[in-house]
């Protein structure tokens, strides 16, 4: 599988504390009118801690019957235990993804060959393409370069998001290996795709779907004055979307968007009030009228 172009990280909406299957359904229908190349459900920005095994299953068949394989599903179903990963990964596959992402396993902070096990086993026994996810900041433990490579030779393994907050890493990563590397922070996308990066893994994108994807699109296309300006109107955005934890900036500006409602999930609360005027900022100067 090859996987270039604009990953949607989707959120999930939520009403009188329940799934908001609706707005879960609108939200698809928009990123898939607006040409992402896929889109990303149950994964950080997903709130996928919070959901129980009901309601991931549940987010994954609803996003897959909406998509109507018009783009790529990357579904989330890592967990920081292989076997529960290997089944969330299973249900994926019959519910008709098209990849899995997997995150570090996380708190128990498994040594590299305990990674390298855990990714190889989701890989033999999911069913799906593996997409691996190195997010060191909420893991406790990075997917070390050597790791990286040994699993790149996995035929099961195809890509790479990297979150880590270093456009090194895509470098080291290259040099001599030819896994596919998609950013997972909106700010480093262009940066990475510089360094041969082939797209992006994206919070913004379920704001502003087209923009994020016409930027991408551009730097695939070697258009790097346009993909640059682009990056530059948008980098208000970008950064401000993570003043706080994601998802909840990501969920505040698409409730002020009259999206979604604004409702999360314990320990997530409500954005503060400062930052919400400081992302309403963000919002206009990225062009969307509010």
């Amino acid at each position: 599988m090859e996987l270039s172009g604009c990953f949607t990280a989707l959120v999930t909406p939520f009403r009188n504390g329940r799934l908001d299957v609706k707005a879960l359904r609108r939200l698809v229908a928009a990123q898939v009118k607006a040409g992402v190349d896929g889109v990303v459900p149950v994964g950080t920005t997903g709130e996928s801690p919070t959901l129980d095994f009901a309601e991931h299953d549940r987010v994954i068949e609803i996003v897959v019957e909406t998509v109507a394989g018009r783009c790529k599903v990357i579904a989330g179903t890592g967990g920081n235990a292989t076997a529960e990963a290997v089944q969330l990964t299973r249900h994926a596959a019959k519910a008709g993804a098209d990849a899995t992402l997997q995150v570090t396993p996380y708190y128990n902070k498994p040594m590299p060959e305990g990674l390298y096990r855990h990714f190889a086993t989701v890989a033999d026994q999911g069913g799906l393409p593996v997409v691996l996810y190195n997010v060191p900041g909420r893991t406790g433990r990075e997917i070390d370069v050597k790791t990286v490579k040994r699993l790149a030779a996995h035929p099961g393994i195809v890509a790479i998001k990297e979150a880590g907050g270093s456009a090194d890493r895509v470098s080291q990563i290259l040099d001599g290996c030819t896994l596919t590397v998609l950013s997972g922070d909106d700010s480093l996308t262009l940066p990475m795709m510089v360094l041969g990066a082939k797209g992006v893994v994206s919070v913004a994108s379920n704001l502003l779907p087209g923009e994020v994807t016409a930027m991408v699109h551009a730097a695939l296309d070697g258009d790097w004055e346009r993909a640059r300006a682009a990056h530059y109107r948008l980098y208000p955005l970008f950064r401000d979307l993570f003043i706080e934890s994601n998802p909840i900036p990501i969920k505040a500006a698409m409730a002020m968007a009259g999206m979604i409602a604004e409702e999360y999930r314990l320990p997530l609360g409500p954005i503060g009030e400062g930052n919400r005027e400081i992302l309403r900022a963000a919002m206009r100067k990225a062009g969307m009228r509010l």
